[in-house]
């Protein structure tokens, strides 16, 4: 069945697998797959949500086994799930642990790569661009999924999106440890992601993807420019598809949706299902022309708006903002603000015109009140960290997971 636009949604959320004591990674998500598995594949259908794996075995993903109409209810799917996966793991000492990266696993010597289904695939990847770093091996996100129908929709979701990537991570940042320290950073998770394809740099671009006014010119400057390049290192052709695209934002004409990749997990589904909300709301507000017309978002440029995306790698909410016609384009009347600034004037206006849900309003006033996940973790850590003052700040992470909470 062919959506059209903002009438359904796709998320898909990645949890790592920890062990229950030590927080310690485990790769045992083939386990947790063949023990939930009805059948014993390599995914577990639970109704509205699926289960399947990813490319660290140590990660489990759950996503909507279609679509969703309604996403505070998928939220509360998302939970029960969660709550299912952990009383598996539990047998195992294990448990799900959520948040965009580990914050002290070792990718160089604690990757496993998936076995089995797609192993052909993992194993390409791995030997272009060696899988044994943080963008690869320790990184977990909430993909949102957003249809469109012909080829009108297409490029006025692609440029919508283009927009809002570079605040997503000023309302979704939480990936400030890894390596056992603090990085300095609010969003580090894309930080590394930004670096992982680059032996082929075309397949990740500048992450903000490359205005396009049709598929057909998408086609040719996007995909066909990234299989040219890669084509000399994968000669049996196994990664020249789609998805092999590391956009921030990447087209699945496979299932005529765009997939925005660029949101950090966060500690609980249903401040995962909030986010997506205010985004979605967001990008539909672009969509519709309200506060800029088509032809000035195409003149954004990948390069200006990628500046400001890295800008909040960095600071996360507190990134200030001072291009005037970038916030007059997003409907804030100010000369400057920071990411907090901008996301409150938001979601202000689009509570009244897109009508947001009682619990998205409750999540996103938390986070414009109490920080981002990044710098709430950072507040109960702190800057200079004992692995022992990170367990405990992250045990308590998997808490709120576990019972669908806020991190306070």
């Amino acid at each position: 069945m062919t959506w059209s636009l903002f009438e359904a949604y796709g998320i898909e959320i990645e949890y790592m697998i920890v062990a229950e004591q030590s927080l310690d990674v485990r790769a045992i998500a083939d386990t947790l797959l063949a023990k939930a598995a009805t059948e014993g594949a390599n995914e577990a259908v639970f109704g509205d949500i699926t289960w399947c794996n990813e490319l660290a075995a140590h990660v489990v993903e759950m996503k909507t086994t279609s679509v969703t109409t309604d996403l505070p209810a998928s939220g509360r799917q998302f939970a029960q799930n969660v709550a299912h996966a952990n009383s598996l793991l539990a047998e195992m000492g294990a448990c799900l642990l959520p948040s965009g990266m580990h914050p002290w696993m070792d990718p160089h010597t604690e990757l496993r790569l998936w076995p089995s289904t797609y192993n052909e695939i993992y194993s390409a990847y791995d030997t272009i661009f060696g899988c044994k770093g943080h963008g690869w091996a320790n990184l977990q996100s909430m993909h949102i999924n957003l249809p469109f129908a012909n080829d009108d929709q297409f490029v006025r979701l692609h440029s919508a999106i283009r927009m809002v990537l570079p605040l997503i991570s000023g309302l979704a940042a939480s990936t400030p440890y890894a390596d056992g320290r603090h990085t300095g950073m609010s969003d580090y998770r894309m930080e590394v992601y930004r670096t992982n394809s680059r032996r082929v740099p075309s397949v990740t671009g500048l992450v903000v993807p490359e205005p396009v006014s049709s598929i057909e010119q998408y086609h040719s400057n996007v995909l066909g420019r990234m299989y040219q390049d890669i084509a000399p290192l994968d000669t049996g052709k196994v990664l020249q598809e789609e998805w092999l695209n590391s956009r921030g934002a990447i087209a699945r004409f496979d299932r005529s949706a765009i997939e925005i990749r660029t949101v950090d997990s966060q500690e609980c589904p249903g401040a995962d299902l909030a986010v997506a909300e205010l985004i979605i709301a967001l990008v539909r507000d672009l969509v519709e022309q309200t506060t800029v017309d088509l032809s000035r978002q195409l003149n954004w440029s990948s390069e200006d708006l990628a500046k400001l995306m890295r800008a909040s790698w960095l600071a996360g909410e507190q990134t200030e903002v001072h291009e005037h016609r970038f916030l007059r384009h997003l409907g804030v009347s100010r000369s400057s603000a920071t990411l907090a600034q901008v996301w409150g004037d938001l979601a202000e206006r689009l509570i009244h015109s897109q009508g947001l849900s009682d619990s998205c309003q409750q999540v996103v006033e938390h986070i414009l009140t109490r920080g981002t996940l990044a710098r709430r973790l950072t507040s109960r850590a702190g800057l200079d960290t004992s692995k022992d003052k990170l367990r405990e700040t992250y045990r308590q992470l998997a808490d709120a997971l576990a019972h669908n909470a806020l991190f306070e």
